[in-house]
């Protein structure tokens, strides 16, 4: 091998040892594989270039068509001509990817899914590193600024990546280049020719005058540059450890009782996590509590507003107790019970914070964890995450009445005095607000519920997490001049405006309580992730209260049916809203109207057939004829409409009849009967508050919101209100049904509820005036939940083939056990 080739070879290895930093950014890792191959193709060609041999330049531009070809192949075969020529659509389609794998970089943790888009960075960034070591280590032969790309390359790796065995992707970048130095050295040596020793050239003597002396001086200096680059740091304190240390230092600090806790702030990824294509599971979790709306997870509290951002304070830590204390400021005769959740964090789930309901009274966990006392949180020390953690948290469900939230007395002084600090540079605008909203409540209790009620129902404010976050004073006046926003814009304004009204107020981040499962546990993705108030109430502790529509649910201890305040809760029917169905007639009652409706083109057409009949000669018959071939293929066009139409009819006018027989008395001659009657209703229940929900995705579906079965109703409906742009009467009706569903999936008595097919017209008519001509016409011709009916007949032919299949097997098996019987009797006389 000639030393021009070595070089090569050794180039592309320095390259390849630098890109495995990038391995555990990704999962899985097959993506090197491509980049290895991709770099000794570029290798290969740069060889044969250098042969011919070409210009420098025509040999990187030689190496760069190369690659390009390549790339095309890979990832853009089907936009190039002949399948691997590059044109204009392969870039459009480069561009494409780039974007995406862009915008997963953003929104995945690590390690993050292998998508298409991530796969064209890393395999195209490495053989663009790969390209540009080549050709300043071979082509140009200065092989000591090709560490610069190596570097960039590892530099990228190490920022991205949360410090997992760093050092030895350090070790593996360091030896490639140094083997790429000490190649460049003995090809210069090489190229000399021996060294000019006065020695006698004797075999024996060879080595102490030839190239070898050199080539070893050098490595001995190589070996002796990377220890220290690797040892000297853990030296220096002000490093932190150096690269050797590549879980840092933690955020706790100290041993025993003390030390103390000043963590980033857990928001920079909350919208992202909102906004993901791909709703991850993030932990899933099994709890022995018969009701899981209100059990939040919760990660930390932000208790320290400074003007620029709400913060976690910074505060003692010490070691995790075998049993919390008392909560503050929760009395005894409080009603509480004590539930336990096992958790499983996912593998890929790396946080600080170790989610949990509040407020918990005892941990089971390993690791090294530690335990902050006024937020009652557990943080990780020294580099432990959450990154597949299983543990027992043992919490409180406290639920306290109206009544004693009311007449809670002022909070001590010293929690006052912290918990309600705002900073100077507040605008005037929000403690204004927070007076107007308020005014006319009795009491702090009074307060915090107007404030939460006008968020979420009266303000006329707008779900949307497109909105940049901002938490500072200036975010939160943007916020109620715009109304618009997603949890962490409430959660911040309200806590600021409770504060700016006296009340003790901080903001927790965490997640909502997840989706239930078929084997009974509850699965919490990314897009479960939420922020939330925290009110203190002394004799209760502190309170959470969820100001964010669509989002969450309502403390039960701030409905109006417990609270005696006078502000509706779209979750709840009023009292001037009967239970029971409307007398007036409705679409609902129509659903045979409909029915015979879809009939009349067919009956309309016989009177025509038989006047057409009573004439004489062909050209009658043949009009006819192509009349009837004319209607039937006008029938098979509309036959989505008319199939929609018939669904819609039957989904809300089975809800209107049923409602009435579901909302009256149940009379039954024995017990036994009464109770059977009461389950009959309450699956109808289900039944149609499940129809009016299916009626309300299909709608959307109609109107290009495309279903997303893994996501629950609410966070549906809220991805439904945003993209629909639905006005805010149609985001109440909206809530209702969900609210209705949710109440049939998990009440154990469901409630019938009136009005629900009202609610889905609201719906439909503000999808349709929001929606361009185009799209409604669309919806109203070829609605795309039509589909559905493929998918229905799909099914039931798999199912009438295995019945036929299994019925002739039958068959044949009973008629060759038949025919073994006859040969095996005979006849007698």
């Amino acid at each position: 091998m000639s030393g021009r080739t070595r070089l090569a070879v050794c180039a592309a290895v320095a390259t390849l040892a630098a890109a495995c930093a990038l391995l555990p950014l990704v999962d899985p890792a097959t993506w090197i594989l491509q980049a290895a191959f991709l770099l000794a193709v570029q290798t290969g060609a740069g060889a044969a270039a250098r042969r011919v041999p070409l210009a420098r330049t025509l040999t990187v531009a030689a190496q760069a068509a190369v690659t390009l070809l390549l790339l095309t192949l890979f990832f853009a075969r089907e936009q190039a001509l002949a399948g691997f020529l590059p044109g204009p659509d392969v870039f459009l389609r480069f561009g494409e990817l780039l974007r995406t794998g862009a915008e997963d970089v953003g929104q995945y943790a690590i390690p993050a899914p292998l998508t298409d888009g991530i796969r064209l960075m890393l395999v195209g960034g490495v053989v663009l590193i790969g390209l540009a070591v080549d050709a300043l280590a071979v082509t140009f032969r200065s092989a000591a600024p090709a560490g610069l790309p190596l570097l960039a390359l590892y530099s990228v790796a190490a920022g991205l990546s949360d410090g997992g065995a760093g050092w030895l992707w350090f070790l593996l970048a360091a030896v490639g280049y140094l083997v790429l130095l000490l190649a460049e050295g003995r090809d210069r040596l090489a190229q000399w020719g021996r060294v000019f020793s006065g020695a006698p050239r004797t075999p024996a003597e060879k080595p102490a005058g030839g190239t070898a002396a050199p080539l070893r001086t050098g490595r001995r200096i190589g070996v002796v540059a990377l220890g220290i680059a690797l040892v000297v740091p853990l030296g220096l304190p002000s490093l932190d450890g150096g690269l050797l240390d590549g879980a840092g230092a933690g955020v706790g600090t100290g041993s025993g009782g003390g030390g103390t806790i000043s963590a980033v702030n857990p928001l920079v990824s909350l919208r992202d996590s909102l906004n993901v294509d791909e709703d991850r599971e993030v932990m899933s979790y099994r709890t022995n509590s018969e009701e899981t709306q209100d059990l939040y997870l919760r990660i930390v509290s932000l208790d320290d507003f400074d003007g620029t951002a709400w913060k976690p304070a910074v505060r003692r830590i010490k070691d995790v107790p075998e049993s919390f204390p008392t909560p503050p400021g929760l009395a005894g005769d409080v009603r509480r019970t004590e539930i336990r959740t096992n958790i499983a964090a996912a593998n890929w789930y790396a946080q600080d914070w170790l989610p949990m309901p509040y407020p918990a009274s005892r941990v089971d966990i390993d690791g090294q964890w530690r335990y902050e006392e006024v937020g009652r949180t557990l943080v990780g020390d020294h580099g432990q995450n959450t990154r597949g953690a299983r543990y027992t948290v043992d919490s409180l469900v406290v639920r306290p009445t109206a009544a004693q939230l009311a007449d809670a007395p002022e909070a001590p002084a010293d929690l006052r005095r912290e918990f309600t600090q705002v900073p100077e540079s507040l605008p005037g605008v929000v403690a204004q607000t927070a007076r107007e909203v308020t005014e006319g409540a009795a009491n702090d209790y009074e307060r915090a519920v107007d404030l939460q009620d006008w968020f979420s129902v009266d303000g006329g404010f707008t779900y949307d997490t497109q909105v940049q976050v901002g938490s500072g004073s200036a975010a939160i006046a943007r916020f109620l001049r715009d109304k618009e926003g997603f949890c962490v814009h409430f959660s911040f304004s309200m806590a600021a405006m409770a504060r700016t009204l006296g009340i003790p107020a901080r903001v927790a981040v965490g997640f909502t309580p997840g989706s239930a499962q078929a084997d009974g546990t509850m699965s919490v993705g990314l897009r479960d992730a939420h922020a939330w108030p925290e009110l203190y109430f002394e004799g209760v502790g502190w309170t959470r209260f969820e100001p964010t529509p669509t989002r969450g649910t309502t403390p039960e201890y701030t409905r109006p049916q417990s609270s005696g305040t006078t502000v509706p809760d779209p979750a709840v029917p009023s009292e001037e809203e009967s239970a029971e169905p409307s007398a007036a007639p409705s679409a609902d009652e129509s659903c045979s109207v409909a029915q015979r409706r879809l009939n009349e083109p067919c009956g309309s057409q016989s009177p025509e057939a038989a006047v057409g009949a009573t004439d004489d000669g062909p050209p009658w018959f043949r009009i006819a004829l192509w009349s009837a071939a004319g209607l039937l293929a006008l029938v098979v066009l509309l036959l989505p409409l008319l199939w929609r139409t018939r669904v819609r009819a039957v989904r809300l006018g089975a809800y209107g009849r049923g409602a009435q027989g579901a909302a009256g008395p149940v009379t039954a001659a024995s017990p036994q009967a009464a109770a059977a009657a009461r389950d009959r209703g309450a699956r109808e229940t289900a039944g149609r508050a499940l129809a009016t929900w299916q009626e309300v995705t299909d709608t959307a579906w109609d109107h290009g919101i495309l279903p997303d079965e893994s996501l629950t109703p609410r966070v549906a409906a809220a991805r439904i209100a945003r993209a629909g742009r639905l006005d805010e009467a149609a985001s109440a009706s909206l809530h209702r049904v969900v609210t209705a569903l949710e109440q049939s999936l998990y009440a154990p008595r469901p409630r019938p509820q009136a009005g629900l097919a009202d609610d889905v017209r609201r719906v439909t008519g503000s999808l349709r005036a929001a929606a361009g001509r185009g799209t409604r016409l669309r919806a109203l011709l070829l609605p795309r939940s039509s589909v559905r009916v493929v998918w229905a007949v799909a099914d039931r032919w798999a199912a009438l083939r295995a019945r036929v299949i299994t019925r002739w097997a039958a068959l044949r098996h009973r008629s060759s056990r038949g025919g073994a019987g006859t040969t095996e009797t005979t006849p007698t006389a």
